[in-house]
């Protein structure tokens, strides 16, 4: 997966079986950068029993990955066991909510943050919320 921020918007491109695995088809997920409101590097909270996964895959502990349709609305996921999250809060946009593992989380939530316009929350490291909601792995 390759992030790019370019004519203020965040692309997203997904590589090879990543595309299968997130059954997403397009070339990449393009946000503006007006439309993030929040950066997060915490591990999201959320209630499995209570997601519509359409399309998608997901297997307990190893990967979310595809469109899901939450609370929040729809959502974006391609989470694997790694801990390491970024997570993007968008409002006015096809995904609500984008949550996406990778080694460098951290590096490109300061990143996106330092280019928004409207940010109202960045939140670094991992977090203990979501009680009476089963954890995502």
């Amino acid at each position: 997966m390759q992030l790019q921020i370019t004519d203020n918007r965040l692309r997203i491109e997904l590589e090879g079986v990543e595309h299968l695995l997130a059954f997403y088809w397009g070339s990449a997920i393009e946000i503006r950068l007006d439309r993030i409101r929040s950066v997060s590097t915490e591990k999201p909270a959320i209630d499995w029993y209570r997601v519509i996964r359409a399309p998608g895959t997901f297997v307990p502990g190893a990967i979310a990955a595809g469109t899901y349709y939450t609370e929040r609305g729809r959502e974006f996921w391609y989470a694997t066991r790694s801990r390491d999250f970024l997570v993007l809060t968008v409002a006015d946009d096809y995904f609500k909510r984008i949550v996406l593992t990778r080694e460098d989380h951290e590096f490109w939530a300061d990143r996106i943050a330092k280019n928004l316009p409207n940010l109202t929350g960045i939140a670094m490291g991992a977090s203990e919320s979501g009680v009476g909601s089963r954890e995502w792995g």
